[in-house]
């Protein structure tokens, strides 16, 4: 009989039991921070909070938060990892940087243990998503530091996956060797597939479905919770599409993946993170309860290198289920709505680039799909200027409807006034992995 989960033991815990053990680790935790990490015991001690305060969950909301900002800080204080590394740098086996698109970047350090733990998180996730021993899996998300590249594939490693390492760029020899080695499952971003389409059709001459691929572990960037552009890429590839991949990589890489009987991410970090969720404007923890909607706070529970303690991460969660799915994983199950600084407010409407992007998704071939909001002067806003690549086949006397026609459908489902404007196919610059830079503004 084939194991059902990578493991049980953490992924089908009780509710009771996982309560009990979070408590338990996490006095530990802020015990060896309070000891180990200078910016830890200067928080604390500028909030006035004796570490004995910490008695249980509850009480860390005394505690003040962590932002990107403090770790940024840190480490231009004391280079390379900051006054938050916790460990003898000797015990550092592995380090990453986050990509910086927001500012300067971060040097993530980890342990042999951390690197366990991630890898048993990751790999839990990727079994969840359909991955097991038999698969050939390439992989292709970016090996230079970030995190998704070489954690992720020893993530995919440890679920005893056959694991090819590609990386980005060369999307034609990419090609050739899923045709030369039998691979059957792609790691990538979501937006990576369309990409490859028009290089597979225009120099093997072929359709994506015949290159024989059976699953797709995607991540990295929204796009799959909208079952329009995940239905057509399962179609033009033949494959099952799996949103298989969210972490945060500051934190934990991976900590969340649908699993087949349910296309919600399941949350798969028991043992090593505690999630919680505050109110965004008052800052006020709430509960995890089935439709509540908040910011996601992240406190590591077994971390050496660089533990962070209620770590906001600007990803705004809904909880879409809590108790145990069909599948016996009992972690919640969520959807992320978007980012705290990515929201938009336009009129009193909260909007998001991801609802554009499903709007959009649901035009195509009149669309490519790609868009940019294009911001001239700071908030307030009364519309948006958006920019939006037009289909391959729209002829210039179409073009006035087309405007209309996408105005009309932002208005109608995301309540806001978008003033649309048409440009070609393919102008909108993208990255090497085929993604597009959603908002760009120009103050």
């Amino acid at each position: 009989m084939e194991q059902a989960m990578f493991n049980p033991d953490m992924e089908s815990i009780s509710a009771q039991d996982q309560k009990k053990m979070e408590k338990s680790l996490l006095l530990k935790q802020i015990e060896y921070v309070y000891e180990h990490s200078k910016m830890y015991k200067d928080k604390f001690a500028k909030a006035g909070i004796a570490k004995d305060r910490i008695k249980d969950v509850k009480d860390l909301a005394l505690l003040p938060f962590t932002t990107k900002k403090d770790l940024r800080d840190s480490q231009k204080k004391l280079k390379p990892f900051g006054d938050f590394l916790a460990t003898a740098s000797a015990k550092v086996n592995r380090v990453h940087r986050t990509s910086g698109t927001t500012g300067s970047f971060i040097y993530t350090a980890l342990t042999k243990q951390d690197l366990d733990q991630t890898h048993n998180c990751g790999a839990r996730a990727f079994w969840a998503a359909g991955l097991r021993p038999h698969h050939r899996v390439v992989h292709c998300l970016n090996y230079c530091m970030w995190m998704g590249g070489y954690t992720d594939h020893a993530n995919l490693e440890t679920t005893g996956a056959t694991v090819i390492p590609f990386g980005v760029g060369n999307s034609k020899q990419l090609i050739q060797i899923i045709k030369d080695t039998g691979i059957n499952v792609i790691s990538s971003t979501p937006s990576y597939p369309k990409h490859l389409e028009k290089v597979i059709k225009a120099e093997f001459n072929m359709d994506p479905a015949e290159l024989g691929l059976e699953l797709g572990l995607f991540g990295g960037e929204p796009g799959l919770e909208n079952p329009v552009y995940r239905k057509r890429i399962e179609t033009t590839w033949g494959i099952k599409a799996q949103n298989a991949n969210y972490g945060v990589s500051d934190v934990l890489c991976n900590f969340a993946s649908v699993c087949p009987e349910n296309y919600k991410l399941h949350f798969l970090g028991q043992g090593a993170l505690l999630l919680q969720l505050i109110n965004p404007v008052t800052m006020e923890d709430i509960p995890i309860t089935q439709g509540t909607v908040g910011e996601m706070v992240l406190t590591h529970l077994k971390k050496e290198a660089q533990p962070l303690i209620r770590y906001k991460t600007s990803d705004l969660m809904e909880i879409l289920e809590t108790g145990p799915c069909e599948c016996r994983r009992t972690g919640f199950r969520f959807r992320i709505v978007g980012r705290a600084d990515d929201m938009l407010h336009v009129k009193g409407i909260n909007v998001f680039p991801n609802g554009i992007a499903m709007v959009l998704e649901d035009m195509i071939p009149e669309v490519t799909g790609e868009f940019q909001i294009i911001l001239n002067h700071p908030s307030p806003y009364t519309s948006l200027d958006v920019k939006v690549e037009y289909g391959t086949h729209i002829t210039p006397e179409k073009m006035i409807d087309l405007k209309s026609k996408i105005e009309n459908k932002i208005k109608e489902t995301l309540n806001f006034k978008g003033v649309v404007k048409l440009v070609k196919p393919e102008s909108i610059e993208r990255t090497k992995m085929g993604k597009a830079r959603r908002v760009f503004r120009n103050f």
